[in-house]
């Protein structure tokens, strides 16, 4: 089905079967390596005036996407995965917030001055904008490399608060969750129903194009997979997040076939219980924050999830496998090996993982 993964299909069952906290013949496994330099091919170079128009080159930007996928071995149940990327948001651009590009990231400019109904009423989601445009442009133009080939995935899109807080400025919300909570939540209603509609037209985008549904974080299904997600969460109460926030994830989850909530930051922590009692959230994708990335360090969170029959990720080197052996059940682990430089290597920690799935 594709030429950098052609037993996709079999990877895809065991993705269907990590979601449902099963294991087939061993948990999902993803390791990735560089090809043999002999064998490596060249990657395409070329100069841009700014960082903006090396940003919004799309062609280029899908020729060396495939380079680079071509230039790695995607082990196991790795995916040769390339997906549009104009910024996280990139969401919050389709109303009328300006983009600001750096060297590994962009930021949108906020525009919602305040919470009138004339200021409100000038958030209306533009398909005609011009970063919308360039999504689909971009799409086209990684689907065209990509074909039979590579998978392409959808965008980074942020919705609900994390979109908000772009058109507001997070400082200025923070108030307003106290001062005008009523305003949100209908702000929040609207924009949820614009994201399920821009989530649907490119999802209708790529699996014409006969790719499978993925993203940024590079898991699939047989359906519609999403990555729900709320960092502005981590600066409010409990309580403003369940009244204001947590009906619009729910009723982004319920739109999709299998959902990974990325819960990112101490801070964040507080929610993983009631995000565990959604249905529609069938993994858990917790990232601890910087300067608490050791995995290890976080096993009683993955317990947490696991207890309640919810799948995980998480990212370790191969010398911490045995570690994760003792600590954690199979069933499922998503597990990235790190640090994996050659095909024996990888072999290698493959067997181990094998042979922890046969001793459950």
């Amino acid at each position: 089905m594709f030429e950098l993964k052609p037993d996709f299909d079999k990877v895809l069952n065991r993705y269907e079967a990590w979601w449902d906290c099963a294991v087939l013949d061993r948990p999902l496994v993803s390791m990735n390596f560089c090809v043999p330099e002999a064998d490596q091919k060249p990657v395409p170079q070329k100069k841009h005036a700014t960082l903006r128009e090396r940003w919004l080159d799309s062609e280029h930007i899908a020729a060396q996407a495939y380079a680079h996928l071509r230039n790695t071995v995607h082990f196991a149940d790795s995916l040769p995965i390339a997906w549009p990327n104009l910024g996280p948001e990139v969401f919050s651009a389709f109303y009328g917030c300006e983009m600001e590009y750096g060297e590994h990231t962009a930021w949108s400019k906020p525009v919602l001055a305040n919470w009138s109904d004339a200021s409100v009423d000038t958030l209306q989601l533009d398909r005609n904008s011009f970063y919308f445009r360039k999504l689909e442009e971009m799409t086209e133009a990684l689907i065209a490399v990509g074909k039979g080939k590579f998978i392409v995935g959808y965008t980074d899109l942020h919705g609900g608060g994390d979109a908000i807080a772009a058109f507001r400025d997070p400082q200025e919300l923070l108030i307003d969750t106290i001062e005008h909570p009523e305003a949100i939540k209908r702000l929040c209603d609207r924009i949820t129903a614009d994201f399920l509609d821009v989530y649907d037209h490119f999802h209708t985008m790529l699996s014409t194009a006969g790719m499978p549904s993925t993203t940024w974080l590079p898991a699939t299904c047989k359906g519609k997979y999403h990555v729900p997600s709320n960092d502005f969460s981590c600066m409010i109460s409990n309580k403003a997040f369940e009244e204001l926030f947590v009906p619009g994830i729910i009723r982004e989850c319920q739109h999709m076939d299998r959902c990974i909530y990325h819960l990112d930051g101490p801070q964040a922590l507080r929610y993983l219980d009631r995000l565990l009692e959604i249905p529609e959230i069938h993994a858990i994708q917790w990232v601890a924050g910087a300067g608490h990335d050791y995995w290890a360090d976080s096993i009683d969170v993955y317990r947490r999830i696991q207890s309640r029959n919810k799948a995980l990720c998480l990212g370790l080197p191969a010398k911490d496998l045995p570690l994760l052996f003792k600590t954690l059940d199979p069933r499922g682990v998503w597990v990235s090996v790190c640090g994996i430089s050659n095909q024996q290597e990888a072999e290698a920690a493959l067997r181990d993982i094998a042979k922890w799935t046969k001793k459950q």
